[in-house]
């Protein structure tokens, strides 16, 4: 039962109204996505979901640990340049979080109505290391602690730290082993359903238990990786919320509170205190204090889980279980569906990924998601009051207590179809809605003066439902990924059937009337579809579509040497692609170099339906083969053996290794096998 909500002179209520966050990618995986690109587009989405202009924000608060002293501003700059304050903020791993907090202060204090919290992180390959050596390490006092306990062995100093912590959990409480990979089994596990995370692999217990050893008793999936991505929250005050009517998506910040070490992470020459048990517990035991809650009445967590060690030493932290007792609520399963709380339903820092400026404030995009009903496959049943944790070693911990704010309201709003439910990454048609922008950006004017009217889009993807609204009415003209599914016409189809009607492959005569093109509203702007089809070759930076249409033009990829190796592939899968899907079920990504520089992207489907080869991106696959275009040519046609060519470093490889090993089934016939 929750408790009494102790009033304070900081009473004053704060909402989070927006949120928005890029997909988390492997550090350098994707291309033309430094940090201005992927902070603009978690703003953007964020401003989207909140129905808000650029302009409403007073002021902004920027998270970023690795950087110059104002990436925030040039981060900024790309979503306007209002003459705002602008914050730059870093406290390590909890660095998204406090600009959290220091918007919600913002607010609390008066100063703002309206304030942009934003964290990103573009970052390197491989563990954490130190950058500046002829100063101080801020965390020397904590790798005193470890060595003196624990002493100091070959590997990430990070996973010394937080895996000496789980030993001493071991020792104290008898844990074992498995609890730790029980933990990273289940963050795993639910990160398949999250088109956000990095990984969305499935593995077993035994699959995390026998994977490399980083250091007892943590392997290499229990720790998380490095990554780049960026998340963006719009936080404002109970007035701005009701003048904009925006109750129906408010998620009220109960209680935030960040606290910092105390003397016991040193004096007790403790490796739990001094990874940051002590001020968890404080800023956690602040919270219920402030928000008259109780961890009994939380249904679902996001909690700083940078190694599987770190989310059972939480649990007692944040009083979700007893002292001691954080493996026995692994194995009762009260951290998973089914269970008495939910930790992690994105997969957590271990699965999704940890951009650090970013990693606090993706944490509270998926609670509101989840308090809003919005999270798709990983929706929380009942989710009703949600808790975030998140740790900076150095140190500063920051607990919040979050549920809606205004719970009629939310439901009795028009449901949309979010963009949080699915990543527009995750459709082939996207890349004609960003060519579509494009064309918007460039001769907007034109193109509202001719169509006059806005189209929505309500397309049904293998991961499930996103919308487009195309606004070719107001202004220059807009492209939105997300509800509400509103406009002068809507426009309903599948994924494929959509991209072979915007590339004109697909007459849409013939498609009303086979079912597979649904309209609602103004069929007569319908009929203006065809001035809103991708030109051939497609448009921007991103590679079009396959069958782009019928021009006289030179086919896509053509230019490329190999293309009539992946030529002789599609029609292999045309003629017998259901065996061929039985036998493989994997997708293979290509991304082949050119002598020009150019790169082209061949993707092989052979896990759905009766298969497909297409070119274009999004370069999307199980596995990933990377090569030069003659490379490439040569492996095909078995001039290069693929074990010379991946130790001479001709061939990369990303993904699923066991399907790589399956490459000889789709070469072509007639080819020397691999």
């Amino acid at each position: 039962m929750a408790a009494t909500r102790i009033n304070t002179i900081n009473d004053k209520r704060v909402f989070v109204v927006g949120v928005g966050m890029t997909k988390f990618e492997k550090p350098g995986r994707r291309e033309n996505f430094d940090y201005p690109d992927m902070a603009k587009e978690a703003g953007t989405k964020a401003l989207e979901d909140a129905g808000l202009n650029y302009n409403a924000i007073e002021q902004a608060c920027v998270g970023y640990v690795y950087g110059d002293s104002t990436c925030g501003q040039r981060a900024l700059y790309q979503l306007g340049m209002t003459g705002i304050p602008v914050y730059n903020v870093n406290n390590n791993c909890s660095t998204g979080s406090t600009a959290l907090v220091m918007a919600k202060q913002l607010i609390q204090g008066g100063l703002a109505d309206c304030v942009m919290a934003l964290g990103f992180e573009k970052m390197e390959r491989g563990s954490l290391a130190a950058k500046y050596m002829d100063r101080v390490n801020p965390m020397d006092k904590h790798m005193e602690v470890m060595v003196e306990t624990h002493g100091f062995e070959a590997g990430p100093p990070a996973a010394q730290m937080f895996g000496n912590a789980g030993r001493e959990h071991m020792e104290k409480y008898g844990t074992k082993p498995e609890h730790f990979a029980k933990i990273a089994w289940k963050n795993h596990k639910h990160s398949t359903n999250n088109p956000y995370s990095q990984f969305q692999d499935y593995y077993t217990l035994e699959q995390i238990l026998a994977a490399p050893k980083i250091h007892d008793p943590l392997t290499k999936l229990q720790c998380c990786p490095t990554s780049d991505g960026s998340a963006a929250a719009i936080v404002c005050s109970e007035d701005f919320v009701k003048k904009h009517n925006l109750e129906g998506q408010a998620v009220e910040i109960l209680a935030m509170q960040m606290a910092t070490d105390m003397p016991s992470a040193f004096a007790d020459k403790s490796c739990i205190k001094m990874v940051g048990y002590d001020m968890s517990k404080k800023a956690a035991d602040e919270v219920y204090k402030q928000s008259g809650m109780r961890p009994d009445d939380v249904q679902v967590v996001e909690l700083h889980d940078c190694f599987s060690a770190n989310e059972l030493i939480t649990y007692e932290a944040l009083g979700l279980c007893p002292q001691g007792k954080g493996g026995d609520m692994v194995d009762r399963g009260d951290n998973t569906y089914g269970g008495k709380y939910v930790v992690n339903p994105s997969g957590g820092l271990i699965s999704k990924g940890h951009p650090l400026g970013a990693t606090g404030l993706a944490q509270c995009a998926e609670l509101c998601w989840q308090l809003r009903g919005m999270a798709g496959k990983r929706q929380v049943s009942g989710a009703k009051v949600a808790l975030q944790h998140n740790i900076g070693l150095g140190g500063a911990a920051v607990v919040g207590m979050y549920r809606l704010g205004f719970p009629q309201k939310a439901a009795q709003r028009l449901q949309a179809v979010p963009a949080s439910m699915v990543a527009p990454e995750s459709f082939k048609c996207n890349d004609i809605f960003n060519g579509i922008r494009q064309i918007l950006e460039k001769d907007g004017a034109s193109m509202v003066k001719k169509m006059n009217g806005v189209f929505c889009f309500q397309v049904k993807g293998e991961a499930g439902e996103g919308v487009w609204i195309v606004d070719c009415k107001n202004g220059t003209g807009s492209v939105k990924f997300g509800g509400p599914a509103k406009g002068d016409v809507t426009i309903m189809m599948t994924d494929q059937h959509l991209v072979d009607l915007l590339t004109g492959k697909l007459n849409p005569q013939t498609a009303f009337f086979n079912g597979k093109l649904k309209i609602k509203g103004n069929t007569a702007l319908a009929m203006k579809l065809k001035d809103l089809k991708m030109p051939e070759g497609g448009v921007g930076t991103s590679a079009a579509p396959s069958n782009t249409g019928a021009g006289t033009g030179p086919k896509p990829g053509s230019e490329f040497k190999v293309a009539p190796v992946f030529d002789q592939i599609k029609a292999e899968v045309d003629r017998d692609g259901a065996n061929i899907v039985k036998k493989m079920k994997g997708v293979f990504c290509f991304r082949v170099k050119g002598d020009n520089g150019k790169e082209g992207i061949w993707i092989v489907d052979a896990k759905n339906g009766t298969g497909s080869v297409s070119f274009g991106g999004p370069a999307k696959g199980d596995v990933t083969i990377i090569m030069s275009d003659n490379d490439m040519l040569n492996l095909m046609s078995g001039k290069l053996n693929p074990q010379n060519a991946f130790f001479q470093g001709k061939l990369k490889i990303q993904g699923n290794m066991g399907l790589a090993m399956k490459l000889k089934e789709i070469q072509p016939k007639g080819q020397s096998k691999l």
